[in-house]
């Protein structure tokens, strides 16, 4: 008998053909419901974030979003509070970095929240300032000092070479 090496099953086949790829509506915040970015992820869907009130809070992961969406530090979400808790509250929405920047425009959230590091920008940004292959004179003495330290273990030290070399000449005359 062969064997399954496709992924997946029919519902999964069916549910790709009804995705839809379109841009969703922006969902604003209401009654009861904040704006926070995540500051540390806690384990167990449970995560530390800064809300827009200024207070930290413990968020949880709703059923509907475990393992669908993924959400890093930095991320800026849409969290429901509890009515009898304060320090702890609920993530409904993860909110896309054009949603933010849309969001930024529209003063929902303070302009000075930075957004997390696209992956798909180029690395060498952080890298400006690193110049390899500079004129230094420290870089210049940082080698010589290394050099001498080899030279000095494999040779001996300048007086014992003085009386070797006055041996070696004696003994080569």
């Amino acid at each position: 008998m062969p064997k399954n090496t496709g992924i997946g099953g029919k519902k999964r086949k069916m549910g790709k053909k009804n995705q839809n790829n379109s841009e969703r509506e922006l969902v604003l915040k209401e009654e009861f419901q904040d704006y926070a970015q995540v500051l540390r992820l806690l384990g167990d869907s449970r995560l530390e974030v800064q809300c827009m009130d200024t207070v930290k809070r413990m968020a949880h992961i709703r059923g509907t979003m475990r393992k669908k969406i993924w959400i890093a530090m930095g991320d800026i979400v849409l969290v429901a509070l509890r009515e009898y808790e304060n320090d702890k509250c609920d993530i409904i929405l993860k909110y896309t970095e054009d949603e933010v920047r849309k969001l930024k425009s529209m003063n929902e959230i303070p302009a000075s929240i930075k957004l997390p590091e696209n992956e798909n920008q180029n690395k060498d940004d952080g890298y400006e300032d690193i110049v390899f292959g500079g004129d230094s004179d420290d870089e210049e003495e940082n080698t010589n000092v290394k050099g001498k330290r080899n030279k000095q273990k494999d040779l001996p030290s300048s007086d014992s070479e003085s009386d070797e070399d006055k041996e070696l000449d004696i003994d080569n005359i």
